[in-house]
């Protein structure tokens, strides 16, 4: 795999571009998106990027947000109907939650060993959007592949249960600064850069909710380096 290609072999480079670029403009009817410190994100160099999960429109929202192609570790059931041929052509890779797989983890591995970024929702699951036990395959990644470990942040997806429909609702997206890949052994290793990991995304929820409610109340919003999408 080239490092300017950085996707699955089954991945199209040019429909994951074109979807990338759709990406960019897609949400503007359906949200009001800022980006806050996405000079963050490495230009090139194998990347690890975690981020909380608290809607379905989390992933498509990331995946054109970052100027670079960016592989999605993506739960099989999505990988049904059209989508079943749509989403590898994108370069995405189904993860079939609770079983044994090696096969995604050895595509990802793929991936980075080329030079590019692959997505994680750490959780597994969607939630509330806070961070709880995250779990050790983002960490495993970038352990093999040498990739550094990159937080983000997203809060304003999710409507409240019961909430009624919102009007082009804030979403706030927040990279926050890379993580050095890591480098202790064994299992041990691993727990501590996850323990890393999911620190480093409740610190940027907390930053987030802190902005978002400062905001609200009229405030002036810290977080800086703003960009509207």
């Amino acid at each position: 795999m080239s490092r300017a290609r950085a996707l699955p072999e089954d991945g199209l480079g040019w429909l994951h571009d074109l979807a990338r670029w759709i990406g960019t403009w897609l949400w503007v009817p359906f949200y009001r998106v800022r980006l806050r410190h996405g000079e963050r994100v490495p230009s090139s160099g194998p990347v690890v990027l975690v981020a909380n999960h608290s809607a379905f429109v989390d992933g498509p929202l990331l995946f054109g947000m970052f100027g670079r192609r960016t592989v999605f570790l993506v739960k099989a059931e999505m990988f049904v109907g059209p989508l079943r041929v749509l989403l590898p052509a994108l370069g995405q890779i189904p993860v079939r939650r609770d079983v044994v797989d090696r096969r995604p983890l050895t595509a990802a591995l793929g991936v980075l060993r080329g030079g590019g970024m692959v997505a994680v929702f750490p959780e597994g699951t969607r939630g509330t959007g806070e961070v709880a036990a995250a779990r050790q395959g983002a960490a495993w990644l970038a352990r093999s592949a040498g990739a550094v470990l990159l937080p983000v942040a997203v809060r304003g997806t999710r409507r409240a249960d019961g909430a009624r429909r919102r009007f082009r609702p804030r979403v706030d997206v927040l990279v926050g600064p890379p993580l050095p890949a890591p480098s202790a052994p064994g299992r041990d290793g691993l727990a501590t850069a996850t323990a890393d990991v999911t620190r480093a995304l409740r610190a940027l929820v907390r930053e987030l909710e802190t902005s978002r409610e400062g905001q609200q109340s009229g405030r002036i919003d810290p977080a800086g380096d703003v960009s509207d999408r």
